[in-house]
């Protein structure tokens, strides 16, 4: 199985407008970070997980053209806005793209994109309208996607429940504070982990990255890469703090299980 990272970078994105830091103006090419995303493919099945701002040209960097299904861990802006790029991939003798998520995030994106979802929604004749078919997760109970088995895991994220998933010895989990020992029990065995990692700071609804280093341990993964990161650290100064089996992810990062 492969994970390739679409985007790592925190819902500003780096270099965040106006900003004349250090790593705004870096050269570095992994500090360069798109909001986050990324894509699980296992030669038969690719998964899409989020749909950020910059899907487009991430799917286009990565040389992506197609996927098998979309997989939303929440409906925050920064991981849903680039949903009108799914035309490209839905529709036609395609017929509509199958997309997963919590429910209560599902019902809200109805809504605000109400257009994609409601299938009586006025179309232009000549245009293309994003194709789509919603079906909710239940917390904790296996589904499968595909060829891809996909462990649903709630988790807290301010006053939001976010889903992070668990793709056999892979797990991908942004946009969470904490970890339960539930949830680290389900983590069981996870060899390669993501894991949303913010300031250095404590903040109030992600993971700081001292805490996600922790939280790390917990679960004892082998490797973990970390994502949804802020211009507060370079790629080069974070991964030479950090201990060699916790790493930055960047964007077009691909790891395999």
């Amino acid at each position: 199985m492969r994970l390739t990272f679409l985007g790592t970078g925190t819902s500003f994105g780096i270099p965040q407008l106006g900003c004349p830091c250090a790593v705004c103006r870096s050269t570095d090419p992994r500090d360069r970070r798109g909001r986050s995303g990324a894509v699980v493919d296992d030669g038969a099945t690719r998964i899409l997980i989020d749909t950020p701002p910059e899907l487009r040209v991430a799917l286009i960097r990565e040389r992506i053209g197609a996927v098998s299904a979309v997989l939303y861990t929440h409906d925050h802006a920064d991981h849903t806005h680039g949903i009108d790029d799914l035309r490209a991939l839905s529709g036609g003798a395609r017929g509509p793209l199958p997309i997963f998520g919590p429910k209560d995030a599902i019902e809200r994106m109805a809504v605000k994109f109400a257009y994609v979802f409601d299938p009586l929604a006025h179309q232009i004749p000549g245009s293309a309208r994003t194709n789509v078919s919603a079906h909710a997760l239940e917390e904790g109970r296996e589904a499968r996607i595909g060829s891809i088995p996909v462990l649903p895991l709630a988790f807290p994220h301010g006053p939001t429940t976010t889903f992070g998933y668990r793709f056999g010895k892979l797990a991908y989990l942004t946009d969470v504070k904490t970890v339960s020992p539930e949830a680290r029990d389900a983590l069981a065995g996870v060899e390669l982990l993501v894991l949303g990692a913010l300031f250095r700071r404590p903040h109030p609804t992600h993971l700081s990255i001292p805490e996600a280093v922790e939280t790390a341990r917990a679960i004892g993964a082998r490797a973990t890469w970390l994502t949804h990161l802020t211009h507060e650290t370079g790629h080069a100064e974070l991964a030479r703090d950090l201990p060699a089996d916790v790493q930055p992810a960047h964007d077009g990062l691909v790891i395999e299980v």
